[in-house]
């Protein structure tokens, strides 16, 4: 099969303007947030579920693997070709096609930005709660895709809390709709089963979410440390309390320092360590909440707690740790950055296992993380124009996720798994359990053709993936 052949077919279907096939457009797509991998044949740019069923039996015939892809900001290798066919992208595809206060519901095409939808109904009192560092770039179904999280996953949950129903094309082009604007529909959870699924089982084309009141009162606390297990010791502590904040971040005095030099956000220069803490709700509520918080840093060695006065203020502080990722980038080549997830107990003891690897393999790590359900982001710094120094980067990431899953932990807890982790998938789950995902995966995807060589292992370990310098967290 020739692929100028298959590419004009596809001009047939979208236009010249929605079929890139050029070398120089299609280098574009090499990448995403995290990995370089193959060159496309062919990016397309569907603007209707009607063009991805197109597009999907096309490829079909023509044995072609498809690849979907949403902003490209993934850390996890998803959204990469590996053994040549097509990116589909639903860049394009960025309709809010209803938005309905009464029930608290929305439906939206996947190419709509994260924010957008919050800024759609901003006015009328509500938002869309799933919030990742690079919402103002990722797409909703990116989101879907990976069950991306953010900062406020404590209180509210990932993408799959907030997913009431998805239209999703299938490897063979037909069409299938999954939940509803109702909780709990019976039979089993297919759209659960397709959030986090990776673009394995099928290609997503709308999706219905439910939409949030915006909070009364909201309160962010900064709280400042001169240890690191201090601040680490306060995570669990608040969580003793029986407090659940919306949102508790931390950074080490590394990360904190490069965020600072970039943002001038307010975070004081001479800590160890510091938690963004939030909580909101009813006013009187907040504030109870807010001082029992402040007692229980005093409890634990803070040095001081900051309230954010004004609205801009707490705008500042959180510009801060939404760009944290490109402030490290700013003062190292390039850095890989983890995504494991451990108990909050084990916080201590992870934070000084990441220093051992730092020492062993000789690179400098910054640490920031979702603090309150134990998801880690550390950032390992190094120059990928060094080989060696890419070599033992990878080494020292999977030693990394390696003792996650020893301390009960996971591989991942929103970046997804992708080509990135697909091998270390053993950590966390027996050979019955991965013959499972397999067979269902068989059952949706029975040629392999979505995604190919995502998620689950192939017994190659991943030495080709040039990991690079991320954006987003």
């Amino acid at each position: 099969m020739k692929m100028n052949t298959f590419t004009r077919e596809l001009i047939a279907i979208l236009g010249p303007e929605g079929v890139l096939s050029r070398p120089e457009d299609l280098m574009l797509y090499e990448y995403d947030g995290l990995s370089t991998l193959e060159t496309p044949e062919a990016v397309v740019f569907p603007t209707s579920t009607e063009h991805v069923i197109q597009i999907v039996r096309l490829a079909s015939a023509r044995r072609v693997p498809i690849i979907p892809r949403g902003a490209g900001t993934g850390l996890s290798g998803g959204a990469v070709v590996t053994s040549g066919g097509i990116v589909v992208s639903l860049a394009r595809m960025k309709k809010i096609v209803e938005i309905d206060l009464e029930n608290q519901r929305a439906r939206v095409q996947p190419g709509v930005v994260n924010t957008d939808l919050t800024l759609a109904v901003a006015d009328a009192g509500y938002y869309y709660a799933p919030d990742p560092s690079s919402q103002k770039a990722c797409t909703i179904g990116g989101n879907v895709a990976e069950n991306s999280g953010g900062p406020h996953t404590l209180a509210y949950g990932v993408t799959t809390n907030h997913v009431l129903g998805l239209e999703a094309v299938l490897p063979d082009g037909e069409v299938i709709r999954t939940g509803g604007k109702c909780w709990d529909l019976p039979g089993y959870d297919l759209t659960g089963l397709m959030v986090g699924s990776e673009g394995t089982l099928g290609i997503v084309t709308e999706i219905t979410v439910r939409l949030m009141r915006t909070p009364e009162a909201v309160e962010t606390l900064l709280a400042v440390y001169d240890r690191v297990i201090d601040a680490t010791k306060t995570v669990a502590a608040i969580t003793a309390q029986g407090i659940t904040p919306a949102a508790l971040e931390m950074m080490d005095g590394f990360t904190l320092r490069a965020v600072e030099q970039a943002t001038h956000a307010g975070y004081p220069m001479d800590s160890a360590a510091v938690l963004l803490i939030e909580v909101e709700g009813m006013r009187e509520a907040v504030k109870e909440q807010a001082e029992q918080i402040e007692a229980v840093c005093a409890k634990n060695q803070v040095r001081s707690v900051r309230h954010a006065k004004t609205s801009d203020e707490r705008a500042l502080l959180w510009k801060g740790r939404k760009n944290a990722f490109g402030a490290l980038g700013r003062i190292s080549p390039n850095y890989y950055v983890q995504d494991g997830v451990i108990p909050r107990t084990k916080l201590p003891e992870m934070l000084e296992f990441i220093e051992e690897v730092a020492r062993k393999y000789d690179f400098q790590i910054g640490n920031i993380f979702h603090a309150g359900d134990g998801n880690l982001h550390p950032l390992l710094m190094y120059d990928a124009r060094d080989l060696d120094q890419s070599r033992r980067v990878v080494k020292a990431a999977q030693e990394i996720m390696a003792r996650c899953a020893e301390l009960g932990g996971s591989i991942t807890g929103e970046h997804g798994v992708g080509v990135e982790k697909n091998e270390l998938m053993p950590l966390v789950f027996s050979q019955d359990d991965l013959e499972f995902q397999r067979q269902i995966k068989n059952v949706m995807n029975p040629t392999g053709s979505f995604n190919p060589g995502k998620v689950l292992p192939s017994g190659k370990m991943c030495g080709e993936l040039r990991v690079q310098v991320s954006a987003g967290g």
